[in-house]
């Protein structure tokens, strides 16, 4: 790390760092946080006079114009329009951030590598170019704070309070490599990289590109580039389930084409769609915003906010192979169609993000992030436990706890008729047995099914629910082998 700070030029590496390899969707953020670091890190900036600890206060008046507004009600509209000093922060254009006067970045190099980084068209870069980042609401720039503090660029000594960090406890920036970089791989190296591609291809298609490519390169005769035409014996395999026939796997892309290209757009947008509602088998329409997609134990699952298939308003993950249209039907933000606390969220800037989704997963294990959560305790044999539990990572809350803390941790996280229930079955357990806690997200089947999947050898003990449906379904289970 340099001993002089936060002197980086805003090029296509550095802000795709920033986004956390998302700059694609997270564009204007981006180019802030770049901004904010070069005004709490870079040698000659005045901010380094910043009182420590600060508050977002004191960085709204370093960062805005004095006609700028400080209301945390208005509206961007209405932000920018009440700010009439033409040199205020909110007025500048992406664009004159990269290419201001004096920048070494060469725009047609800049340009192509953000392509390349992101995906969008020329047409869909320039839009972006001409976006105002600072044009936002406060509560963005607040969340700015939040995301440096959370990245390890800041210290958050008290709830709403920031200081800077020593410039040796920094994050270190990516080295930035050749868009069409020489890899430096043997052989053998550059066939196992393009067996993984094509191993994991399906969960981002836009892979293909890169596997294609891989496969000239392999096969290329040009005695300029790496031949590879002797094919060496594959040693290693990647088994992933993706339990879809090619037809719906097609289907299933086409949707995902169709989210991405609406994430690339600035003002983004709801869609509608028919879904199954397995449960009760029949169709439901979903009107929701999309956030974010996930492969999940055999499919592909889309995270999105609005109204779920029960009527309600929230969370929901939608497998992508259970919706029955041909084709997304994306609302703008004017339609009708849009429940009213939808729009809501988007006119105050306040649109649920992949962020929020990563703190509720590891917040409690459950891919069903939306669900309550409880407390998980598991028993298993030593031996078992040493093979096949201990030294594996499931969940950052799951973690071995002493017998001997049980009792203290029922009491203080269980209340009611349920605590005294658990006290009971613990007291009864042997106490060299291995014990493990965790929070979990009560009905989540990927953790059922792993649950099941340590059947016999885990006893589940909390919660008394998950308790009761094991033992049903062993009931069960057994009732099949009552002839035998």
């Amino acid at each position: 790390m340099v001993d002089v700070g936060f002197v980086y030029p805003p090029s296509p590496h550095i802000l795709q760092w920033l986004a956390a390899g998302q700059l694609a969707n997270r564009f204007a953020r981006s180019l802030r946080l770049w901004v904010l670091l070069q005004r709490f890190y870079h040698p000659d900036s005045r901010w380094l006079s910043l009182p420590q600890p600060f508050s977002y206060s004191e960085v709204r008046s370093h960062l805005f114009a004095p006609t700028h507004p400080q209301s945390n009600q208005l509206s961007v509209e209405e932000l920018v329009a009440a700010c009439h000093d033409s040199g205020c922060i909110c007025h500048q254009p992406f664009r004159d951030w990269i290419f201001a006067p004096g920048s070494l970045q060469e725009e047609s190099v800049w340009r192509q590598i953000v392509m390349q980084l992101t995906g969008l068209s020329e047409d869909e870069l320039e839009q972006k170019l001409q976006e105002r980042p600072f044009a936002t609401v406060h509560r963005s720039i607040r969340d700015d704070l939040k995301y440096l503090q959370q990245m390890g660029w800041l210290k958050s000594p008290s709830s709403g309070k920031y200081q800077l960090c020593s410039i040796r406890e920094l994050p270190t920036p990516p080295i930035e490599v050749n868009p069409q970089p020489d890899l430096g791989l043997s052989k053998a190296q550059v066939w196992e990289l393009l067996r993984v591609l094509e191993s994991v291809a399906f969960v981002q298609p836009n892979l293909n590109l890169v596997v294609e490519s891989l496969w000239e390169q392999a096969t290329n005769d040009s005695p300029t580039t790496l031949k590879l035409n002797q094919e060496p014996t594959q040693r290693i395999f990647i088994h992933l389930d993706y339990i879809l026939t090619e037809e719906m796997q097609e289907q299933v892309d086409t949707y995902q084409e169709q989210l991405e290209s609406l994430w690339r757009r600035h003002e983004g947008g709801t869609i509608r769609f028919n879904y199954w509602l397995v449960t009760q088998e029949r169709l439901v329409e979903i009107i929701t915003y999309p956030v974010c997609l996930h492969y999940m134990r055999r499919a592909k699952y889309l995270s999105a906010y609005g109204i779920d298939p029960h009527g309600n308003f929230g969370w929901h993950n939608y497998r992508l192979d259970r919706i029955a249209v041909k084709s997304l039907q994306i609302l703008a933000w004017g339609d009708p169609l849009i429940p009213k606390p939808l729009k809501d969220l988007w006119r105050t800037g306040n649109l649920p993000t992949p962020d929020e989704i990563q703190a509720e997963l590891d917040e409690a294990w459950g891919f069903n992030f939306y669900y309550p959560k409880g407390l998980l305790i598991v028993r298993f044999p030593p031996q078992f436990a040493r093979w096949y539990v201990d030294d594996t990572v499931r969940h950052p809350t799951f973690e071995p706890i002493a017998y001997q803390q049980l009792l203290q941790l029922i009491r203080q996280q269980v209340k009611g008729s349920q605590q005294q229930q658990l006290l009971s079955i613990i007291q009864q357990r042997p106490t060299t047995d291995a014990y493990y806690k965790a929070w979990i997200r009560l009905g989540d089947i990927n953790v059922l099914m792993r649950l099941r999947d340590w059947r016999p050898n885990g006893e589940v003990i909390a919660p008394l629910s998950v308790r009761q449906k094991l033992l049903d379904e062993a009931l069960q289970e057994v009732s099949h082998y009552q002839d035998f």
